[in-house]
């Protein structure tokens, strides 16, 4: 049996394409971020010479000696504790609020652009990229002529902030969610809440979960710097301290925060592997 001739041996050899060419929009593109960083480079007045002089590296090394001897106390350790505590908690409740407050204007923005909604879903969306376009900083700085000195301005920064992020989450999870299950109660003249409670809830929520858990991770980060606005808890310490060069103290802070971080990661990593499953 006579074996059958490939027809690919019968092709001519085509050359790859070349790496660089006039037509290459990647390559165009990549040449223009090129161009703009080192026109960044340039417009800046970036000092190199000052930092790395002999006089900035004494500094530095007599600041590290300092910070690597912490302030272990008793005392001051029962403090540390407390606001490692009240971080926590900013961070939970900041991102409680966020997830309830997210999943309402999702509900809005997630609808349809039909002549009916195409106002309320416009709005709902400007009203999230509002939200997530002002840091966390800012929001704290306009809360606290509000809410004045402590962990709600903090708390209120962070929900109000995550918001807008997860609301934009939960909007494209909703609309990606399987059409068939809420056509199924639809046709059986089921009411528009009833089918997202029942069909298009159930699955979405582990999605959503797992935004707001990873949102959590993020907001630990943002409520522990929160505090120099004076936001309450360990970034108001480290404020303090650090404003009265108190290194050892600060060590102690910067300590704590690294434990916090890290106990918060893993928690929510566990959690999030827990709902994959």
């Amino acid at each position: 049996m006579s074996a059958r001739p490939d027809p690919a041996a019968n092709q001519p050899f085509k050359a790859p394409p070349p790496l660089v060419h006039a037509r290459c929009l990647a390559c165009w593109v990549l040449l223009g971020f090129v161009a703009l960083a080192v026109a960044s480079f340039v417009s800046l007045d970036l000092q190199w010479a000052r930092l790395f002089s002999s006089d900035a590296l004494a500094r530095m090394a007599k600041f590290v000696g300092e910070l690597l001897q912490p302030n272990l106390e008793p005392r001051f350790l029962a403090k540390l504790a407390a606001a490692s505590l009240q971080t926590l908690a900013m961070s939970a409740v900041g991102t409680l609020l966020a997830m309830v407050l997210g999943l309402l204007i999702a509900l809005p923005a997630a609808r349809p652009p039909l002549a009916g909604w195409a106002v309320v879903r416009g709005a709902a969306r400007l009203l999230l990229n509002v939200l997530r376009s002002i840091p966390e900083l800012v929001w704290a700085a306009l809360l606290l002529i509000s809410a004045g000195l402590g962990p709600l301005a903090g708390t209120l920064a962070l929900g109000l902030h995550t918001a807008g992020v997860l609301g934009r989450l939960f909007a494209e999870a909703i609309e990606n969610a399987p059409p068939a299950p809420a056509f199924a109660l639809r046709a059986q003249g089921v009411g528009g809440g009833r089918v997202f409670l029942y069909a298009t809830l159930p699955t979405v929520l582990p999605q959503l979960l797992s935004y707001t858990l990873y949102r959590w991770e993020n907001n630990i980060r943002a409520a522990a710097v929160l505090g120099v606005v004076g936001g309450g808890g360990l970034g108001q310490m480290l404020a303090f301290h650090m404003g009265l060069f108190q290194m050892r103290e600060t060590s102690s802070i910067l300590l704590a925060m690294l434990l916090l971080v890290a106990a918060v990661d893993l928690g929510s990593y566990l959690l999030r592997r827990a709902l994959a499953r």
